[in-house]
């Protein structure tokens, strides 16, 4: 997601052709590219997850998407490691206890692409509204398909009219998941203070890096020989994200600063001395999770 569409965010899957799987079913050439190519890296890291025998992360609905597309997943991201799916379960995790205090409540994914987050923890009650550009939303759409409780938006999700339909003191849950890294740090100010002036009692989760990651990246970082990661301009440390968020806003009740990572191998073993060291812990990537305050 980007505060303005990309060239990489082209609707380029547009009457795309597809071509049938091993079972004979059709499967959708995907051409996304930049930005928005970032969806198909998180959808393929959760589907591996969800396919190991030895994983507790449970995604049905991101193995058939990703089964679903024709794209060489491990030649453009190499081998899944299991963070991102890390990181969405312990989102999962906040939402479900939220939704056992607010069975009825509107869950609002910000910039989620291909995430299916919404089947993973639906309560049978809950309403779900996706916002994300509208060539994500039509890709979406072709897999996981809107409804009554599920709705889409397609929009920049820095236009805040998206606010205008939620009722003035709903319970609301807003998620940006894989989302802030990619705007610029103006972009990111300015939507966090209009969520904390417009949804008064809501809570929030999102993701960060830091700083010096998001620096790598406007240098530009091979992921693998064929796929370049797309720039992050806004990275925070870990030590640095309460300070910085309520200078932003006077309206945070609660802050909390949560850890997760890659659940095995050789990136939890490193992301675990980095933890240990007091030193280097502030320079990994972490989950926030905010309670604004209510009127």
């Amino acid at each position: 997601m980007s505060p303005t569409v990309p060239s990489g965010s082209r609707r380029k899957h547009d009457n795309a052709p597809r071509r049938d799987g091993q079972d004979g079913a059709p499967k959708l050439v995907s051409n996304l590219d930049g930005v928005s190519e970032t969806m198909l890296w998180t959808l393929y890291d959760r589907a591996c997850e969800a396919r190991r025998r030895d994983s507790d992360f449970d995604d049905v609905d991101s193995v058939r998407i990703c089964d679903g597309i024709d794209y060489d997943f491990a030649g453009h991201f190499g081998k899944p490691d299991g963070s991102f799916a890390a990181r969405a379960a312990e989102i999962d995790h906040l939402l479900m206890r939220w939704l056992e205090r607010h069975p009825d409540g509107l869950v609002v994914s910000l910039g989620e692409g291909l995430e299916t987050q919404a089947r993973r923890v639906d309560n049978g009650r809950m309403n779900w509204l996706t916002v994300d550009l509208p060539a994500a939303i039509e890709l979406r759409e072709r897999f996981l398909p809107s409804c009554r409780r599920f709705r889409h938006i397609g929009s920049n999700v820095l236009d805040v009219e998206w606010m205008d339909g939620i009722e003035a003191g709903a319970p609301v849950f807003v998620i940006a998941q894989g989302l802030f890294m990619y705007l610029e740090p103006d972009a990111v100010k300015h939507l966090f203070i209009q969520i904390a002036e417009r949804l008064p009692g809501a809570e929030i989760a999102f993701d960060v890096i830091p700083r010096w990651f998001s620096q790598l990246t406007l240098l530009g970082v091979m992921q693998t020989p064929h796929y370049r990661l797309p720039p992050m301009p806004w990275g925070v440390n870990g030590d640095e994200i309460e300070a910085q968020l309520r200078a932003w806003s006077s309206s945070i009740g609660s802050l909390r600063v949560l850890a997760y990572g890659a659940p095995r191998g050789w990136p939890k073993l490193t992301e675990d001395l980095f933890r240990a060291n007091p030193l280097t812990q502030r320079h990994l990537p972490y989950l926030v999770h905010v309670t604004l305050d209510g009127y």
